[in-house]
């Protein structure tokens, strides 16, 4: 998922700090107003009696793009997993289950061969798109060369490893795949080769850049223009400047109630433009059911008192980051990258997101409890392997030598309250060391996309990076590597634009250590991880948790840890 413009996360002060885990639900199945019988697994059949209702979501803004394919956010993320289906998929359940690879279009898990570099797979029979038609193996072909023709963010990192993708990544309106992705009509099969084995594939058919979309879907960006879908719900109406509107698929029927269960509202509404202060007083006052983005510090406290239990805590596998353009000054000057993550106060900016509870110093891009990490941090005062302090007087003197004083630098950061008050913290550093440090916040409906365009000249942009899947390759391959910089493409996760060929074969090594000795490999990403901080082109700020603040009419509260709340098994009747 990130997973990222993922969520933007909790607000300014301590005073959040009544939010506890005695006060709120934390991955809980139910929420406050859940029928006591419900099972917190989410695999129960289907409780007719909670059936119906509207759903009413709100959010600042928007998340851009609606094409599965392209759109790389946890805002909508969320919300595919009730609309599309790939071959395979997560669990849609509660808890650690939902890391859980299984079946979705695919009639049972793939049958790999060769070596580990051949997958075949049985699909359904009578699965049907949103507009009437019946899913094909063509679809499901047409679905893989359509995730290079319109440049896929992952297209370079996931799947580069089929067989012809790397004619696809050259020259992606004419991408075929004829010996990579090979669909039997008549045996409702489809076969994929590999060029090497990737013990992370099937974590990649999951995701959603890998959903099965109509043959005659676009091959462009299907931007503002919903493609129809094969889940319990497609949309009716998009209109980023103003709402979404989800509604049944007439001709969705439940075929496995892990991958893709049944939902409970009979519509889903969406709302952007409010502020997040009025997003606060909708969910209180049971005008909306639940709110996208971090309510501000002004009100943190009566959540966390009088509106507790509609709270819902969970940690996250994700950090948040500034990223420092490595191709423009000053940060193509190491010393310079080296000196903003020596003087950034880890600290504070956990304050201006929410305090301890909320939040955590991060040190390295990999985040605590995750596949690789290593508790090592390079950039504390007085060194060791947790963060400490800043050293102001050290990133003065790395400045100095870099000799990159009095330069402008640019900070792109979101414009909801919890970015810009980071935003103006980093800005407010980077005029200490020396620079002339202008803000710039943006919609979040258009900063990452913005972020990511090397024709923008982004030298500094506030973001976050939330786990697609765990392993370690999902952070340090996707964020970091050569194959994911893409100079003037709006899909080039590699903001910074790092690319050092020594790291890349390390993290090549990594990948193919892997393939039979995970442990080894989790070893060498936590090496890889350490590298790269050496070099700086990120720099980790925190890592963070989520609150899900929710209405008194919602039930059903489930936390899936691999695509969080799951908006579709709510209850609002």
């Amino acid at each position: 998922m990130s997973r990222t413009a993922r969520r933007g996360a909790l607000a300014a002060a301590t005073v959040a700090l009544t939010l506890t885990a005695a006060a709120c639900s934390s991955s809980s199945g139910s929420g406050p107003s859940s029928d006591p019988g419900a099972s917190s697994s989410g695999s129960s059949a289907f409780q007719a009696q909670h059936k119906g209702g509207t759903l009413k979501l709100v959010a600042h803004a928007a998340a851009g793009s609606f094409d599965p394919q392209v759109n790389y956010t946890l805002q909508y993320w969320q919300l595919f997993q009730s609309m599309y289906d790939g071959l395979l998929a997560f669990k849609k359940v509660n808890g650690q289950e939902s890391f859980t690879v299984v079946p979705d279009l695919a009639t049972a898990m793939p049958k790999v061969t060769n070596g580990g570099k051949t997958y075949t797979f049985t699909l359904r029979k009578g699965v049907t798109f949103s507009d009437g038609k019946v899913l094909t193996t063509d679809d499901v072909v047409a679905s893989f060369q359509r995730i290079f023709k319109v440049s896929s963010p992952t297209a370079g990192t996931f799947y580069n490893g089929i067989v012809g993708a790397d004619a696809c990544l050259k020259t992606p309106a004419s991408c075929t795949l004829p010996k990579g992705v090979i669909g039997d009509a008549k045996a409702s099969t489809v076969t994929i080769n590999l060029t090497a084995a990737d013990p992370e594939f099937e974590y990649k058919l999951a995701v959603p850049h890998a959903v099965v979309v109509p043959k005659d879907s676009p091959t462009k960006d299907a931007g503002t223009k919903p493609l129809p879908s094969t889940g319990p719900y497609m949309a009716a109406s998009y209109d980023p400047n103003r709402a979404l509107k989800l509604v049944r698929n007439p001709h969705f029927k439940e075929w496995s109630r892990e991958a893709e269960p049944q939902g409970y509202p009979d519509a889903i509404d969406y709302t952007f433009g409010q502020t997040v202060e009025s997003e606060v007083t909708a969910v209180e006052n049971g005008q909306a059911d639940w709110m996208f983005d971090a309510p501000p510090a002004d009100r943190l406290n009566e959540i966390g008192t009088k509106y507790a239990s509609q709270a819902h805590v969970n940690p996250l596998t994700a950090f948040w980051y500034a990223t420092l353009n490595v191709n423009m000054a000053p940060f193509n000057n190491k010393l310079a990258r080296q000196a903003i993550n020596w003087a950034v106060d880890r600290s504070a900016v956990v304050r201006l997101y929410g305090g301890t509870n909320l939040a955590s110093p991060a040190c390295t891009v990999l985040p605590p409890g995750f596949p690789g990490h290593v508790e090592s941090c390079a950039y504390t005062k007085g060194g060791g392997t947790t963060w400490k302090a800043a050293d102001l007087a050290k990133a003065k003197e790395l400045v100095k030598q870099s000799g990159t004083a009095g330069q402008e630098v640019g900070i792109v950061v979101q414009d909801d309250d919890v970015n810009k008050s980071i935003g103006q913290y980093l800005q407010s550093l980077l005029t200490q060391l020396g620079y002339k440090a202008t803000l710039k916040p943006l919609s979040g409906n258009i900063q990452f996309t913005y972020i990511q365009n090397t024709k923008n000249k982004v030298q500094l942009a506030l973001t976050s990076w939330y786990q697609d899947y765990p392993a370690a390759s999902d952070f340090l391959n996707v964020l970091l590597s050569c194959a994911s910089y893409h100079p003037g493409s709006d899909s080039s996760i590699n903001i910074s634009g790092f690319c050092d060929k020594g790291v890349d074969a390390k993290m090549q090594a990594a990948l193919k250590t892997s393939q039979t000795d995970k442990a080894s490999a989790d070893k060498q990403w936590g090496a890889v991880d350490q590298t790269v901080m050496a070099q700086s082109p990120v720099v980790p700020l925190i890592n963070p948790k989520m609150i899900d603040f929710t209405s008194t009419r919602v039930g059903n509260y489930q936390f899936s840890k691999q695509f969080y709340m799951l908006v579709g098994q709510l209850w609002v009747k």
